[in-house]
């Protein structure tokens, strides 16, 4: 199975990439809108007239006409090529109006093998077909179709999907050539400004909105002379010549990609994980960070409260600082836990790299132009080398840390002992 370019047959974006094309759709953007708007309205009475009028030669020129005005340009070549007695067209397939344009150009028939029924499929002028029973219960039906007198030619897209129309044909299946002997193929080449023809993403209602919002949509009709199969010959043999014909026509390339391997790589795209951005952001801080955006204003008191313990001990870092509060909601409190378990908590090196966990703010700023603190040991590294530091507690250490700690708080911002309380 050939799968190379398979991305190159398909847009997945409806906007061009190329930067002057993208402008000058922002210039036409305002005009595009009301554009659409007015050929909705006018596409309503097209819509009534084709249902209104029986079918003819007037019809089929009157709709034309006003298809014209949709911005829906059909241009026909080699209309005496087209024969007569020929039941079955086979055409590659573009956009989701292909069968409708060539409807404008001769009588035929486009069954809807998949999607809506009832008024949604005859509306689109398509022809409805019970097709739950089986692709062979389907071919026998439409064998009989094409074998019946005063019918009207079938049009079939063997490719049974669209592409962009400018890589490649799908790979065509096998089964509409057994329908009859001999088909007639149809080559068709749609053109637009500015936008994609079509992407897999959109349905048909979609796809009519953007065309009315485009300039114009020229679709160009190319009628081959018929072609019939040999008897040495099977059926994916003739369906592979007839590609090859409408890919020389249209001056593209005949691929082995069918509709399943289209659907595989628009699957493949859509839950493809986009690239993660890697940032250097500490531990500390992605801990924090997430406190600060699950509460919001709450959090907010927390940083502040957590600054100010920050400002008395500048090595404990701040999301063991922030934990400590969102369960104490108290300075002094979570001071006095620190202290009392300065011994497990985590120690920083530098009073810079922690604070900027919360990034720029004041008390840091502050902080920072008062010069270095003196440092503070809660505890003995190693054994005491003096009487004195032999014979002081564990518990009287931590006592006059904390009362230093405390000391220093006040100081700082300026409180009395009774408003510590």
């Amino acid at each position: 199975m050939e799968t190379r370019g398979v991305e190159d047959m398909f847009d997945l974006r409806r906007f061009p990439k190329d930067g002057l094309v993208l402008l000058l759709l922002l210039i036409y953007f305002p005009l595009g809108l009301c554009l659409m708007l007015l050929r909705v309205f006018i596409g309503v009475h097209v819509f009534l007239v084709s249902c209104a009028l029986p079918e003819s030669f007037l019809r089929r020129f009157i709709v034309r006409t006003m298809c014209t005005v949709l911005g829906m340009h059909v241009r026909q070549r080699n209309p005496r090529s087209r024969d007569q007695n020929t039941k079955l067209y086979l055409s590659n397939h573009v956009t989701e109006f292909d069968h409708n344009i060539i409807n404008l150009l001769t009588p035929c028939s486009t069954p809807q093998l998949e999607g809506s029924t009832g008024f949604v499929c005859w509306a689109r002028g398509f022809m409805e077909m019970h097709s739950a029973s089986g692709p062979g219960v389907l071919g026998e039906s439409l064998q009989r179709y094409c074998s019946t007198e005063g019918t009207p030619p079938l049009l079939l897209f063997p490719e049974e999907d669209t592409t962009n129309g400018r890589a490649g044909l799908l790979k065509f299946s096998s089964w509409p050539f057994s329908l009859t002997d001999s088909i007639q193929p149809v080559a068709l080449r749609v053109t637009r400004p500015l936008l994609a023809l079509s992407t897999p993403e959109s349905g048909w209602l979609m796809e009519l909105l953007w065309t009315f919002f485009a300039p114009c949509t020229v679709y160009h009709v190319s009628w081959l002379p018929p072609v019939s199969g040999h008897d040495c010959e099977s059926m994916q043999e003739f369906a592979n010549k007839v590609q090859e014909l409408l890919a020389c026509e249209l001056g593209l390339v005949s691929t082995q990609i069918t509709k399943a391997d289209k659907a595989e790589h628009i699957k493949r795209k859509r839950h493809t994980a986009p690239p993660q951005t890697s940032t250097n952001v500490r531990p500390g801080s992605i801990s924090l960070g997430f406190m600060v955006q699950s509460s919001g204003t709450e959090d907010r008191r927390i940083i502040k409260m957590a600054q100010q313990v920050k400002d008395v001990l500048p090595h404990v870092p701040l999301h063991v600082i922030a934990r400590d509060l969102a369960k104490t909601n108290c300075v002094d409190t979570t001071i006095t836990n620190l202290l009392e378990n300065s011994e497990e908590a985590p120690t920083e090196a530098t009073t810079g790299t922690s604070a900027s966990a919360f990034g720029p703010s004041r008390n840091s700023s502050s902080f920072s132009s008062s010069g270095p603190s003196p440092t503070v040991k809660p505890a003995a590294k190693s054994f005491g080398r003096s009487p004195v530091d032999r014979h002081l507690s564990l518990q009287e250490r931590k006592e006059a840390l904390y009362n230093f700690a405390r000391r220093r708080y006040m100081e700082k911002h300026g409180l009395d002992a009774d408003d510590t309380h």
